[in-house]
């Protein structure tokens, strides 16, 4: 295992101060770098760690923070107050992607011409709303976040485009993954889609403590987990290879 540097990032955006996890490899020349999303509960330590293990790998990555503060909401009920007016406004989801953009380009060892974008939940839709902003990116990863765009602009995404979704997800439902998959294919991009069987959604996300409040359909799938995280990484590593 490599030794990787990490630290906190205070920055503006959706007028909160946002604070983000930044993971930087060992060494000292500029290296690929990956925008980390959060699920829509917001950021906390999963997301860390996810960063964590990609700067271990080589990559610069930055786990941005959704609702100021590095919150994390353990009801629901407060979680959607705050996303779904989010979710309803691709121009917020946008700012608070760039902003969180412009954190990862400012470190000195990003390669700037070599950024992906993975995100979980709302982390993912915000990634493909940058790429629909015509951000150049390597390549969009987004597990359980799978919104559709307004017409014309899913056709300025540059980049290949990975979905994972679990099969009994009641959020991402049958009816939601065609509709997605019919908007990448309209549009001309180089996608793909992975549907985990009997997985629910948020299947990546283990367990946070006993306080957090779970709706239906929502739920941990260690196995799953395991192997959308193994094709996240497979992702960056045919689209951001470690040696370019």
């Amino acid at each position: 295992m490599t030794t990787i540097t990490t630290r906190a990032v205070e920055y503006p955006a959706d007028g909160l101060t946002m604070i983000g996890h930044l993971a930087v490899p060992a060494g000292t020349g500029r290296a690929p770098a990956v925008l980390l999303g959060p699920e829509g509960a917001g950021h906390n330590d999963v997301q860390c760690r996810r960063a964590d293990a990609l700067a271990e790998l080589g990559y610069v990555a930055f786990a941005f923070d959704l609702h100021g503060g590095g919150h994390w909401f353990t009801d629901p009920q407060e979680m959607l107050a705050r996303t779904t007016p989010l979710l309803a406004d691709p121009a917020r989801l946008r700012d608070i992607g760039h902003a969180a953009l412009d954190v990862l380009r400012a470190e000195p060892r990003t390669d700037p011409d070599r950024i992906a974008a993975v995100g979980y939940g709302t982390g993912g839709i915000i990634a493909l709303e940058l790429g629909r902003d015509g951000v150049d990116l390597r390549a969009i990863g987004t597990v359980n976040g799978l919104a559709t765009g307004r017409p014309g602009e899913t056709a300025r995404i540059r980049c290949p485009v990975w979905a994972g979704v679990g099969s009994e997800d009641p959020i991402m439902s049958q009816d939601h993954r065609a509709a997605f998959a019919a908007e990448m294919q309209a549009a001309g991009v180089d996608w793909r889609m992975v549907v985990y069987g009997g997985a629910q959604h948020a299947f990546h996300h283990p367990p946070v403590d006993h306080e957090q409040t779970v709706l239906p359909g929502v739920g941990h799938h260690p196995l799953h987990a395991r192997r959308a995280w193994r094709d996240v990484v497979e992702l960056l590593a045919e689209c951001v290879p470690l040696a370019d």
